[in-house]
């Protein structure tokens, strides 16, 4: 295929649209079902990158659930526990413990479900039976991997009443070293971005505390990588293979730290047992128990448990999970790795990074006030590693 039609580019006034490959070649995907669109393929193309950086890496199965050009979470496949499997809605997904590509979706889209609802998924791996009953059932625009099996093309052809998009990727294909783009009707061109992240950008510990763990550098790559393909700036917090918290887009870096923060912070709730325990009623869909635990976990939890409402919910009225508990439970955390693009101008970002659990952090360093930063990872006997390696995306 030398080219792809599309309906229209990010908006619908803005037509004609296709992609194709400025060469004259095929392009490196076949469009098996659906018609993805312009966005689509951003999204596709993206994360496609994400998951095969990872696996190459970390030579562990991943995947990604994306929107708008930024991960909402990638993982890799380290098998879940049954709290997790509970927080993340799969504990009835038969074979998940069997299928690690599956495990690391099922990681990837549980994390921040809120923001994965509609997304675009994708995977390092052949897509099999259990990651496609799995997304069967979520709100989900599309899937890009290198493969599918017969049973898991079946099972996602049948979404979205047959148009679900989803795209076979040659997992051989390599980009132009040189790459362009037009803004304003001026090409920009750049070389690929074709850093390597690995577990060797962590040599250089700048704080007292130097212990690194494997799970730590692990997760530290995770963290890297992931943020290499988010709109910068960026910060991800990852803990146990799985990116809980991405602060993508915002001006200030400290912005991105309590955005970020605040999502890991949540995700880390969703598994406390009040939350896990809630006793919804049977017929309350996935999507609208997302936005219950929102609520319920929110600034005016009253709201979903004041006299009346809980009753269009729950079987019974929930107990209140105050904030002075939620604080009490946070403060149990630990051992999170936290990344970011740029390096941390202020100490500020640590200090909000603490109370989210992080003990490990690797940024590229090269700020006036590197001495601060390093300081307050030392008044919270963090491990620090500076990399040296800037990953904006824009």
């Amino acid at each position: 295929m030398k080219e792809f039609q599309l309906k229209y580019g990010c908006n619908p006034n803005q037509k004609p649209a296709r992609i194709f490959m400025d060469d004259g070649t095929d392009l490196p995907v076949e469009i098996l079902n659906g018609k993805p669109g312009y966005i689509n393929f951003l999204d596709a193309f993206n994360s496609w990158q994400l998951v095969k950086e990872l696996k190459d890496c970390l030579g562990m199965p991943a995947a990604a659930s994306f929107k708008h050009v930024s991960p909402t979470s990638a993982a890799v496949g380290v098998r879940m526990g049954d709290k997790l499997k509970r927080a993340c809605f799969v504990d009835d997904i038969e074979g998940l413990d069997d299928s690690p590509i599956a495990t690391a979706y099922a990681r990837a889209r549980g994390t921040d479900r809120m923001s994965s609802f509609g997304d675009f998924a994708a995977l390092s791996d052949i897509c099999d039976a259990t990651t496609a009953t799995l997304l069967k059932r979520e709100v989900s625009d599309g899937i890009i991997a290198p493969g599918y099996t017969d049973e898991a093309l079946e099972i996602l052809r049948t979404k979205k009443k047959g148009n679900y998009n989803i795209i076979k990727i040659d997992p051989d294909y390599v980009p132009a070293v040189k790459e362009h783009k037009q803004v304003f009707g001026v090409t920009f061109e750049q070389g690929r971005n074709n850093y390597s992240v690995t577990t060797d950008d962590f040599t250089n510990i700048v704080t007292d505390n130097k212990t690194l763990t494997e799970e730590a550098k692990r997760d530290m790559v995770i963290a890297l990588i992931t943020l290499k393909y988010t709109q910068s700036n960026s910060v991800a917090f990852v803990q146990d293979g799985q990116a809980i918290g991405v602060g993508a887009g915002q001006q200030s870096r400290i912005h991105c730290t309590r955005l970020a923060g605040d999502k890991a912070d949540f995700w880390h709730l969703r598994q406390a047992d009040k939350v896990l325990d809630l006793p919804f009623k049977e017929d309350i869909r996935r999507p609208e128990r997302d936005n219950a635990i929102d609520s319920y976990l929110g600034t005016e939890p009253e709201e979903i448990l004041r006299d009346g409402a809980w009753e269009n919910l729950f079987t019974r009225k929930p107990e209140p999970f105050t904030k002075v508990e939620q604080k009490e439970y946070l403060k149990t955390i630990t051992g999170v790795a936290l990344g970011s693009d740029a390096f941390f101008p202020f100490g500020d970002n640590i200090e909000r990074a603490a109370r989210s659990g992080v003990t490990y952090i690797a940024e590229p360093g090269g700020s006036v006030r590197d001495q601060n930063v390093i300081d307050t990872c030392n008044k919270y006997n963090m491990v620090m590693a500076f990399t040296g390696m800037r990953l904006f995306h824009h």
